[in-house]
């Protein structure tokens, strides 16, 4: 078993995707705990990761739900970081992959399904966001996922030089548009509020607290035009534009080549 100052001493590796591929315990001193393998492991993960976030999660307070000592952890993770990106990978399994090969004609439909499904990760785990650009995201799911976004893009008929231009305008925005709605959940779930009462709440006290700003006053019209529609139906009625502002800017890319 690696000890925990070996852990601490040791330049952090890049990805446990990228360690030595024999089994977690292999050479290890010590009685394998019993009852444990990496799957539970990462499923309990999950769950805290899930129901506490990111900021309260520890080897000690995973040990506890797992009703083990973190030692017994290390048997199969070296380092928290592994854990996390474990858990990371095990979610993106969530994102369903269109068919990018039975037609390439369809690719505004695939890069549409895509974007919705990695939105709604986002949404369903908001600590995914923060540790997307930690991690070279090359577990299996996130390698399978890649593989379906360029399949896509490359369907547009756009010239390579293009496509990472492409793939940013259209997955950077999802990765920013849901992490905001995440964080918006999540602060009215701490607020004990539902997302009608926080927004009304919100945007009440900015109303009432700042009625000559030039800001304020500018957005009152956009804000007016949500008085109708609930906060989620707002989310999706933005989100469904924006992306097909995307879809058009590619096809006006195309046209012009």
């Amino acid at each position: 078993m690696v000890k925990a100052a070996d852990r601490t001493q040791r330049p952090a590796r890049t990805s446990v995707w990228l360690a030595d591929k024999a089994p977690r315990g292999s050479g290890r001193k010590g009685v394998q705990p019993s009852g444990l393998d990496r799957d539970r492991i990462t499923e309990a993960t999950v769950r805290l990761l899930d129901a506490e976030g990111l900021a309260k999660f520890s080897m000690r307070r995973l040990a506890a739900e797992l009703e083990v000592t973190a030692m017994s952890v290390y048997w199969y993770v070296d380092t928290k970081d592994d854990l996390l990106e474990l858990a990371l990978d095990s979610v993106c399994s969530e994102v369903r992959l269109p068919d990018t090969e039975t037609d390439p004609s369809a690719w505004r439909t695939q890069l549409c399904e895509l974007a919705r499904s990695y939105r709604a990760l986002l949404i369903r785990h908001p600590w995914v966001s923060p540790l997307v650009g930690q991690f070279l995201n090359i577990g299996p799911n996130w390698l399978r996922y890649s593989l379906a976004v360029q399949r896509a893009v490359g369907n547009t008929g756009l010239a390579p030089q293009q496509r990472n231009g492409a793939i940013a305008a259209v997955f950077q925005f999802v990765y920013g548009y849901g992490t905001m709605e995440g964080h918006f959940i999540a602060r009215c779930n701490e607020a004990g509020m539902t997302l009608e009462e926080y927004f009304r709440d919100a945007v009440g006290t900015v109303n009432e607290e700042m009625p000559g700003n030039e800001t304020i006053r500018s957005a009152r019209e956009l804000m007016n035009s949500r008085t109708e529609a609930t906060v989620v139906e707002m989310w999706e009625r933005d989100f469904e534009t924006a992306l097909d502002l995307l879809i058009a800017g590619i096809e006006g890319l195309l046209s012009r080549s």
